[in-house]
This record gives C-alpha cells, sequence and structure tokens, in this order.
C-alpha cells in the first residue's frame, strides 16, 4: 500500500467515526507537499505502516500506554490550579498502547526533519543522544512533571517567546470565520460550562488548526471576560489510527486515561466528553511551534526535556516500566538513530511520492 493509497483508505475509515469537513481535508493534503515536516505530522497512520516494516525488532519492546504521535512540536503550556504555568505533551489523540519505543523513535525522526530542515542547529546524533539521555534519567529518577516555576525558568522563557504574545494571539482567533452550522447541543452545554462565572456572552467561530487532526470539526467560542478575550475550543476526536492500522473495530479513547495515569500537573479546563475535547485556549495555553521559540535556545537541553517528558507520559503505565527498564538496559549502542535514520528515509521517500501524486489522486 503506497501513500497515496493509504491516506485514501484511512481517511474513509475516518469519516466513519466523526463528520469530517472537506474543505479542511483538501487544505491538509496541500499542507501534507509542502514540507516533510508537514507531512510527518500529518501522517501517524502511515507512520505505524512503515513502523512495523522497517522497525520491526523495536515493534516487539514493551508496551505501554504510548503518545504515539509524539513529535517535538507536540509540546504545549497550559495554566494548572494554581495558576502555574506547566509544560509537556500537548496532543493525546493518537494514544493506544504500543511499544514504548516507538514514542522515542518517532520523537527522534520528527528531531531529524527539523535538523534536515534547518530548524535545529545540532547534530542528528546530538538529537538522538538528548533525547534517549532525557528519558533514562527520568526512568531513574521516578519521573517529575515540568512546572516552570523555580526549577524550570530556562524553560519558562523559551515558552513565553515573543511569538506567543496576546496580541498576535488575539488576532489570530478574532480572524477565524463565523461557524455557521448548528452545533450539536451538548457541545454547546460543554463550552457554557467551562466559561468562568457569570458566563458571559459569546460568538461561535470555525477553528482550523493542527495538521494530523485537520478536517476534524473544531468550534471556537470567543467571548470577552472582565475586559478581555477568553477561548474555549470543542473538538472532535476518534480513537487512534492504530485502530485503522490493526483492522480493529474498538472506538475506544485511551487520550482521557493517559491523562489521569501520567505523570502530569492536570490543566482543570479540559474535559472529555464523549468524543468531543473541551479545552481553554489562550496565548500560554497552547501548543508551541518550534518558529516561535527564540534562536537562543539550548537545543541539546530543551530535547533533553522532551526524553524526560515522554518517560513521564510511560509511567501512566507504571506496571509497565520495569520491563521498560530491562529493555532498554539490553539496548546498546546507536539503535535509536539507527531507527531513526531508517523511518526518516521511509518518511522522505513518501513525502516525494505524495508531492509527485496527490493532485491526480484527490
Amino acid at each position: 500500500m503506497n501513500i497515496i493509497k493509504a491516506t485514501r483508505d484511512f481517511e474513509h475509515w475516518v469519516a466513519k467515526q466523526i463528520p469530517l469537513v472537506r474543505s479542511d481535508v483538501a487544505l491538509k493534503h496541500q499542507h501534507m507537499a509542502e514540507s516533510p515536516f508537514a507531512f510527518f505530522r500529518a501522517t501517524f497512520y502511515r507512520w505505524l505502516q512503515q513502523w512495523h516494516k522497517r522497525c520491526d525488532d523495536l515493534a516487539k519492546a514493551p508496551a505501554v500506554l504510548a503518545v504515539g504521535d509524539l513529535h517535538i512540536e507536540n509540546f504545549g503550556t497550559w495554566r494548572d490550579e494554581e495558576g502555574r504555568l506547566i509544560w509537556g505533551v500537548n496532543d493525546l489523540d493518537e494514544t493506544w498502547p504500543g511499544p514504548y519505543a516507538l514514542d522515542l523513535v518517532r520523537l527522534t525522526t520528527s528531531a531529524y526533519l527539523a535538523i534536515h530542515g534547518e530548524h535545529l542547529s545540532l547534530t542528528r546524533r546530538e538529537a538522538a543522544e538528548a533525547i534517549e539521555e532525557g528519558y533514562r534519567d527520568a526512568l531513574t529518577a521516578g519521573g517529575r512533571a515540568f512546572v516552570l516555576a523555580e526549577r524550570n525558568r530556562w524553560l519558562r522563557l523559551i515558552a513565553l517567546s515573543k511569538l506567543r504574545d496576546p496580541v498576535r494571539f488575539w488576532a489570530k482567533m478574532t480572524q477565524n470565520p463565523p461557524y455557521t452550522a448548528k452545533p450539536p447541543a451538548e457541545v454547546r452545554r460543554l463550552l457554557e460550562e467551562s466559561f468562568p462565572r457569570p458566563r458571559p456572552a459569546y460568538v461561535l467561530k470555525r477553528r482550523i488548526a493542527g495538521l494530523g487532526s485537520l478536517g476534524h470539526p473544531r468550534i471556537l467560542a470567543l467571548s470577552a471576560w472582565e475586559g478581555a478575550y477568553v477561548a474555549r475550543e470543542a473538538k472532535a476526536i476518534r480513537t487512534s489510527a492504530w485502530a485503522w492500522y490493526r483492522g480493529d473495530s474498538s472506538v475506544d479513547l485511551y487520550g482521557p486515561k493517559l491523562v489521569q495515569s501520567a505523570i502530569r500537573v492536570q490543566d482543570p479546563c479540559v474535559r472529555f466528553h464523549g468524543h468531543w475535547l473541551v479545552r481553554r485556549l489562550a496565548p500560554d495555553c497552547s501548543r508551541i511551534e518550534l518558529a516561535s521559540v527564540p534562536q537562543e535556545r539550548d537545543e541539546a537541553r530543551l530535547l533533553y526535556c522532551m526524553g524526560w517528558e515522554t518517560a513521564n507520559m510511560h509511567f501512566g503505565t507504571r506496571s509497565a516500566i520495569p520491563k521498560v527498564k530491562r529493555d532498554l538496559a539490553a539496548r546498546r549502542g546507536r539503535w535509536l538513530h539507527k531507527a531513526s535514520k531508517a523511518m526518516l528515509a521511509a518518511t522522505l521517500a513518501d513525502w516525494e511520492d505524495w508531492r509527485d501524486g496527490w493532485k491526480r489522486a484527490f
């Protein structure tokens, strides 16, 4: 199955679970052709096919509740109940029981793609070593969430970079087109319940965001409260692409389970309800894009933290950690680099095929 056929088959499968926004799916196809990194972010379903073909030994590694679609732009910030800024994995849409090594290889491959696109300046070897060192150290230490206060001040400075300025953020939110359809009653209720009290008047807008989930309905509720903007988003979610790959009829959602079990400081504004996720959107409560990270940064240190945070997520399957430690201890040399290099080659080859053939196919 090539990338064109895989995409067509996957989208047919998704359409059976949630009502796809076809104009957004067409935009997704276009973005996939623009760069290898964008293609990578949008095609976790294809990753699963290539992973089992090219990393069959790692596919047998001990299983955890894995993030799945892990990459260097799947990290962001939010505020906890104390108002503290928290940093960690931002998107759990593709969570599913899978080998712990998949998350590490996918994260490292994304770093390689960023290096390939000249968005990171360190070497591939340095990137792989930083990620693996962070992961190993977290396993040894028992993990620890990233509270951006006294302990992680340098990371806070990265998270609060100039491109996440409130003026720019809210200008982008207000420019979203109106949501003209009638939203499901449960979604409107969830949005209204998530606002502060007394509930302010709000307008509904259609939000176009993401790449892996581009095409999923997103309903943005935008309001002003006490003189400043507030926003909530409802996003339709589906079961992981793992189910598509395995031919599994399951419609289970594992993201909510991982949120509760991982080493993680909870976002009090995140609510899962059936196949909808409702969350607060704000300049300091969103995904961090690589382009928004200051040029003056310690890239190896940042990747080390991403490796550590990956272990935080895997601690959500605490019973599997002893097996993970034993398996990881037996892996010597540059195993992570070797696997990530193979997946990088597969991704670039698929991207070339997509770029050459997608307009004729769709």
